[in-house]
């Protein structure tokens, strides 16, 4: 459909103020872009990214379908604004976050609560109005000069009983990156799905940079408003904030399910292989940074997913499904020995991004990796040598004890055939486990 024909088709759906965010789009889009957009036949959609152009004044707007012309763009991309640095092995890049921007920020991450509701006392929010008014004030104009980034995924099998739509817009490439490596494309999805409003929005900006991390770190800031299923982020690049599809999808996926009668979990998912060819599908609950990816890569069994699980009631069971496709994982301790199967994805050819390592000539290192720390190489910090300290005197070490690889779980060997089951997996128990 030509651009033309696509607005006057939206026009004629006849919703409110719907000419006034074409206009916004067409002042902003040119016309490829423009037509992508308008082929998702979401006036909700719409609304929501003419609404974050007004308020972030980026100069262009990129929309990423599920074409590969497009997400190669993106990788490309990232490696020319220099949010990652091509690394000796072919499809490895690394890249960097700021100095105090190396995990989650829990004390700036808030809900925003409408007056008169009330939350868990032990959790952290702001009154809605004031809250939205605060991070749209870090918010805007925190594109200018930059692209905006359109990106539709799919949290959970494309098209089943788990599938949520996403849409996140970010001025991150690396962001853009990280989330075609863990997540299912969704645009074409999105396409199908008609003019439903039951979708999760997330916009980030990692806003003014130095040295190609965000520079304005005090301000950071990470809204949940639960309300219209909508999180706002600004001033971090480090994906545990930015990435919206994870942890901040859990919040929202959490309500939602609650609602509706199932569970968003923090948990891994895989098969054991038992007596007379026994097949049997857990769950396991651990705290972050407890085991869950090493305990679902146990040698001789397979991997549905790592991190996160949405449970459902399915022909009278309950069935489970991975809401990621890849993996954003701590890499302290990762070695050939315990391993094997990670190693061997970080070691060889392939798409991998590597977070907050040591790089010394191309190859990167890391806390417990099994291998003799080079003398010197570049870090989070910088320039790094051995015996580097902080301003406040305390050791660097070469890598952060929270560095990451990012990799799709397609990489992996021991992958289960059924990880991308519509229909999910028959569940036989749940492993709960703790530090």
């Amino acid at each position: 459909m030509c651009t033309a024909t696509a607005a006057r088709a939206y026009l004629e759906r006849g919703c409110d103020s719907l000419e006034t965010h074409v206009t916004i789009l067409k002042s902003h889009l040119d016309e490829a872009n423009l037509e992508k957009i308008l082929a998702v036949p979401n006036e909700h959609v719409h609304r929501f990214i003419a609404d974050a152009i007004e308020l972030c004044n980026p100069s262009s707007v990129f929309v990423v379908t599920d074409d590969s012309d497009d997400i190669n763009r993106v990788r490309r991309m990232a490696i020319e604004t220099g949010e990652e640095a091509v690394l000796a092995t072919e499809g490895h890049t690394i890249h960097y976050d700021g100095l105090h921007d190396q995990a989650r920020d829990k004390a700036r991450t808030r809900y925003l609560v409408p007056q008169g509701e009330i939350l868990g006392k032990n959790l952290r929010q702001i009154e809605r109005k004031k809250g939205l008014a605060e991070v749209k004030g870090f918010l805007k104009n925190s594109m200018k000069d930059k692209e905006m980034v359109v990106r539709f995924f799919c949290l959970g099998p494309i098209d089943s009983i788990f599938s949520i739509p996403c849409v996140q817009l970010t001025d991150s490439f690396y962001v853009a990156h990280s989330e075609d490596i863990l997540y299912r494309s969704g645009y074409e999805y999105f396409k199908s799905i008609g003019n439903k409003n039951d979708f999760f929005r997330f916009l980030h900006a990692a806003s003014r940079l130095n040295r190609f991390v965000s520079a304005d770190v005090k301000g950071r800031r990470v809204y949940i408003d639960y309300r219209d299923d909508t999180v706002y982020i600004t001033n971090t690049q480090y994906a545990g904030n930015t990435v919206g599809f994870k942890k901040l999808a859990l919040r929202l996926a959490i309500r939602k399910a609650n609602r509706e009668g199932w569970l968003a979990e923090h948990m891994f998912i895989m098969k054991v292989l038992g007596p007379d060819g026994r097949r049997s599908y857990f769950t396991g609950a651990f705290p972050s940074g407890c085991g869950k990816t090493s305990t679902s890569m146990v040698k001789g069994e397979t991997i549905i997913g790592d991190d996160l699980a949405y449970l459902r009631h399915h022909k009278g069971e309950v069935y489970a499904a991975n809401v990621e496709s890849g993996i954003f994982g701590i890499i302290r301790s990762v070695n050939s020995e315990d391993d094997p199967v990670i190693w061997n994805v970080l070691n060889r050819p392939g798409e991998v991004i590597f977070s907050n390592v040591l790089i010394n000539n191309g190859t990167p290192y890391w806390i417990g990796d099994g291998r003799e720390v080079p003398k010197e190489g570049i870090n989070y910090s910088g320039n790094w040598f051995k015996g580097k300290t902080d301003k406040k005197g305390n050791e660097i070490r070469h890598a952060h004890k929270n560095a990451r690889y990012t990799i799709k779980l397609s990489e992996l060997n021991n992958l289960d055939p059924k990880a991308d089951d519509p229909e999910g997996v028959p569940l036989h128990g749940i492993i709960y486990g703790g530090r």
